[in-house]
């Protein structure tokens, strides 16, 4: 079959690498560079995510694939340390003694916290997809506990849709990060970054023959019988990694939207680390952005020679102007730092960054074949109810296998 490949992120990517040699592929993709949300910018002497990014021990699907392409050995763990910025201060949550100091929790506050972290891998997520995560939160802990602790992690995740936001995605958020020490959070990371996947699947995919096309977006699609005109050529069939509505807007079929947001992260690199060695530092404190994010306090910085720093926000319709200085002057005045400091940054903005996990969300996600049309990215069910590099190679193996049985199913 002639198979054409709708976004060269890492879905796109892994289905790209399954199926190609035994299919003829086409994979296009409207950047220069291939990778999306795992995409990096390569400063010289090194490369670095243009999103952070960090995986979990849980991350079969992810761990078979650095394997299959020859990088599982550059894969290293390390801990990742969270805090708060409250009250104009930085306020480390990682060690029983520095939760027990943190003032914006009472102690019975911080008993119910620790109550909800050890169950949460046990509570059935199903139940939770039509309860607001701000709901079950203030009814379950008390409505401190969420202006204090959860609704930060909820804005630096979600912005002003953080209030439609479903407790199965919040809850399940727990769970995954329960993997906790008292030296911090054991996360893992590529030495030398995830561009390595990237570049390794590219190569992977052109050496068996298929084709990737940069800066080429997917402008045009239309079904004639059981073939599918994308960009004006014939396929036996196309897999679409982009929103179910971005679809739509080229000619795919009408389905239930799902919600999105955008991304806008900025990067930048000094000297000196300023969060007094936080990996995680959430805000509390009303800022441009939801979540100061120290990559060299979980990474070395001797690997870069500088500090690198991510500064994440998430937005929905229009992105608020000039947001990378709003960024930079708050960053400076809040963390004591001159721009003088800061050697370079670099603003990452993606309109369709991910989902917004919202109530009722389980009912939106689409299946991965409607007549010939195939759909994985990270609306699958894969990817729900919280969206990571695991849940979106999963999905391009899943439909690269609907794929494969259709195959099957037509030879005989």
């Amino acid at each position: 079959m002639k198979i054409g490949i709708i976004g060269g992120g890492l879905t796109g990517l892994v289905a790209a690498h399954a199926v190609a040699g035994e299919h003829e592929v086409v994979l296009f993709e409207k950047m220069p560079y291939l990778g999306g949300c795992l995409s990096s910018y390569n400063m010289n002497d090194y490369w670095i995510e243009r999103y952070y990014h960090h995986c979990f021990s849980s991350d079969t699907a992810l761990f078979a694939l650095l394997k299959e392409i020859g990088v599982s050995d550059k894969l290293e763990w390390m801990n990742g340390t969270t805090g708060y910025f409250a009250r104009n201060r930085i306020f480390p949550l990682n060690t029983p003694r520095e939760i027990l100091a943190y003032p914006e929790l009472t102690l019975l506050d911080k008993t119910k916290l620790a109550w909800l972290v050890l169950r949460a891998k046990k509570i059935d997520l199903t139940a939770l997809d039509d309860i607001p995560a701000d709901q079950y939160i203030i009814e379950n802990l008390g409505t401190n506990v969420y202006s204090s602790f959860f609704e930060p992690l909820l804005k630096s995740k979600f912005g002003d849709r953080r209030n439609e936001v479903s407790a199965a995605w919040l809850i399940s958020r727990i769970a995954i990060r329960s993997n906790r020490g008292v030296s911090g959070e054991r996360l893992g990371y590529l030495n030398g970054g995830f561009h390595q996947i990237i570049g390794a699947l590219e190569s992977a995919v052109t050496r068996k023959g298929g084709k990737i096309e940069k800066q080429t977006p997917s402008s045009s699609l239309s079904r004639d019988g059981s073939v599918w005109t994308l960009n004006g050529t014939r396929f036996d069939a196309v897999i679409s990694t982009i929103p179910p509505q971005e679809l739509e807007r080229i000619g795919g079929p009408a389905l239930p939207h799902t919600p999105y947001q955008g991304a806008a992260c900025l990067t930048l690199a000094m000297d000196r680390q300023v969060t007094n060695g936080i990996y995680w530092l959430n805000m509390k404190d009303s800022a441009p952005y939801g979540a100061v994010v120290s990559h060299t306090n979980f990474i070395p910085w001797e690997r870069y020679g500088e500090h690198i720093v991510y500064l994440a926000s998430y937005f929905s319709g229009t992105i608020q102007a000039q947001i990378d200085k709003r960024m930079i002057t708050d960053f400076c005045r809040k963390f004591s730092v001159s721009e003088h400091e800061i050697h370079w940054h670099r603003m990452a903005i993606d309109p369709w960054a991910g989902p917004v996990f919202t109530t009722g969300y389980r009912s939106l996600i689409p299946g991965y074949e409607q007549a010939g049309l195939y759909m994985a990215g990270m609306f699958s069910r894969t990817n729900y109810p919280e969206r990571s590099m695991e849940g979106s190679i999963r999905a391009g193996n899943e439909v690269a296998e609907c794929i494969r049985q259709r195959g099957l199913h037509d030879k005989t």
